[in-house]
């Protein structure tokens, strides 16, 4: 039999001609800082999510009540998830291809995972690019979505300036209109008229195309040199946001009709406990909210020193990405009560999720207010610093899980590496920069980390505890921080977190409903398209499994059971941290 390869990498690279160097972990780099990793997870963790969804589904999900469910979900299937992943990357020091060196029937699993990431890469990347548009179109002393009569309006603008000097004489009928700001958003900056549906995508908008250029541009030089780079950056991107936050919550609850939008954002409705759709809201907004399953907790946490205490972490980042959502819904909420007592409307008619918020009705509070320009822009760059380092995230895993498996040839030229992944995915998202470009960003949304993520996440789960072994993997954390996991993370491990995401993988199935924007129904090929974008990812694990069965020997049965035994070199990457098992 010839003899396998592997064993050779145990070799201490001391005591090799140095021909090895290349594979030391030395080389792969290390937080320079001690905050770098903490604000790093924070960041990624506090996205642009936090500010658009959970306000929503607070309100839309029975107000204060759904506070219940929130905390209890975060408990069950967040902090116990999150606190495997940086476990998983900080003991092996691997991102999330390599770390499936722990059992590598399964490296498909990481295939998945990168195969999502890029996906939401290429659309994240184009809400920052809206995000730029708005900052520099703040630019002025009069927000040009103030007012009507400019070249993209149409007969239904009705400007609230307009009713409220007029309010007096006659009764305006505000049902069949349409704000200045929704117009802008939609036939300036998007130009959707220019496209009758996701299959004419029309011409490039120009000026979208170069504010995309932009937001790679800035992503690509703060993660040029890697979690050098960016660690440092997020000094900056990560605190900055809750500034600006506060800035807005101070300025928004002292708005007259203020407390009319928080009330309808906390009073609590207890009747809505009872149904189950609340319990999965709840469970998908932790699950989006933490970035679990995307590989970037694992890749931050595969640069940490060996003993680390990311046990503490783990809660200081679950718990301050909980409470800045609770925040950003008073900043929010108060904004939109005032806004609703301005217009005369009740408060659920001006309420809106995802973009509808951030880039209409937002933006058009925002003309509401003396000095309008000035807290536009704050707004706007409070979005922007939320969204990179999310952003500097989902590139550091792609960057990262590439050269963990090519460390030879890939390392030394991490930074051309970086400019290559970056120069692809512009390419890519070029579609979304065209006037249906809404219709893309919309589909990619829905169902690039839908099923797929969770099904990722499922795996993990279950291949950590039953096929790598509980009892290991506690010993692993023991080695790393000195105490094994109390019963509260073994029992989420083993039944709560996996019985929890398989509901909600049942739940998404059963109530599929097809994607939507506005009026507008996909058609049949682009659902197709976006289910298989969600399969695809969950076909790369039995891909893998088959690849790695055909390199074992054997009858089928020892083959299966070779692979899915961890590699040789499976273990901490520093000689000396190779104690127990390990040596």
């Amino acid at each position: 039999l010839a003899q396998p390869v592997t064993p050779e990498l145990l070799v201490s690279p001391s005591s090799q001609d140095g021909d090895l160097g290349s594979a030391c972990p030395e080389d792969r780099g290390n937080w320079t800082g001690r905050l770098d990793f903490l604000l790093s997870c924070i960041g990624y963790c506090v996205g642009l999510g936090n500010v658009w969804r959970f306000p929503y589904r607070a309100y839309t999900n029975g107000g204060g009540a759904f506070l219940v469910p929130y905390f209890i979900m975060l408990a069950i299937c967040g902090i116990p998830i999150f606190f495997m992943e940086l476990s998983l990357g900080q003991f092996s020091s691997l991102g999330p291809l390599a770390v499936w060196k722990i059992s590598p029937l399964f490296k498909g699993v990481g295939m998945g995972t990168i195969l999502i990431v890029s996906l939401v890469a290429i659309y994240y990347n184009m809400i920052i690019a809206y995000v730029l548009f708005y900052l520099f179109a703040s630019l002025t002393s009069d927000l040009p979505w103030q007012h009507c009569g400019n070249w993209w309006n149409t007969d239904l603008c009705l400007d609230h300036h307009v009713i409220k000097a007029g309010n007096t004489t006659f009764p305006v009928n505000i049902t069949n209109t349409v704000s200045p700001s929704e117009e802008y958003w939609s036939r300036y900056v998007l130009h959707i008229q220019g496209s009758s549906g996701i299959g004419d995508p029309g011409r490039i908008r120009w000026n979208l195309c170069l504010c995309l250029l932009l937001s790679w541009t800035i992503v690509y030089l703060c993660i040029l040199k890697g979690v050098k780079s960016s660690g440092k950056v997020v000094y900056f991107t990560a605190t900055f946001p809750y500034l600006i936050l506060v800035m807005l919550l101070i300025r928004g609850v002292t708005l007259e009709g203020a407390w009319k939008g928080i009330q309808f954002y906390l009073t609590p409705q207890f009747d809505h406990l009872l149904s189950s759709k609340v319990w999965i809201e709840a469970a998908l907004q932790i699950f989006y909210s933490l970035g679990v399953g995307f590989g970037g907790l694992l890749t931050f946490a595969s640069y940490n020193t060996f003993h680390q205490n990311i046990y503490r972490d783990t809660f200081i980042v679950t718990l301050g990405n909980a409470i800045t959502s609770i925040l950003a819904g008073f900043a929010i909420f108060s904004v939109l009560g005032y806004m609703s007592q301005e217009l005369g409307v009740p408060v659920n008619q001006v309420a809106k999720a995802g973009p509808g918020l951030a880039f209409v009705v937002y933006p058009q509070a925002m003309t509401m207010l003396p000095l309008s320009p000035f807290w536009s822009f704050l707004f706007f760059f409070m979005l922007l610093t939320l969204g990179l380092d999310s952003q500097f995230a989902f590139m550091e895993t792609i960057v990262t899980a590439v050269t963990d498996e090519f460390p030879y040839y890939l390392r030394p030229k991490k930074a051309s590496f970086s400019a290559v992944i970056c120069i692809t995915l512009f390419l890519m998202g070029l579609i979304l920069t065209t006037e249906g470009g809404m219709y893309w960003l919309v589909l990619l949304d829905d169902y690039s980390a839908g099923f797929g993520l969770m099904v990722v996440v499922i795996t993990t789960c279950l291949v950590v505890t039953r096929v790598y072994g509980m009892k290991r993997f506690c010993r692993d954390i023991h080695m790393m921080l000195g105490f094994k996991p109390g019963p509260y993370f073994r029992a989420c491990w083993m039944v709560l977190s996996p019985a929890t995401m398989m509901a909600l993988l049942v739940y998404n199935i059963v109530k599929y409903q097809p994607s939507e924007y506005g009026s507008y129904r996909f058609p049949a090929w682009a659902e197709v398209l976006g289910i298989l974008m969600g399969v695809l990812s969950c076909l790369m694990i039995p891909a893998g499994m088959v690849v790695a069965v055909l390199r074992e020997e054997g009858t089928l049965w020892e083959r299966v059971q070779q692979a899915s035994r961890p590699a040789m070199d499976w273990g901490p990457s520093l000689e000396e941290n190779r104690t127990g098992l390990y040596v």
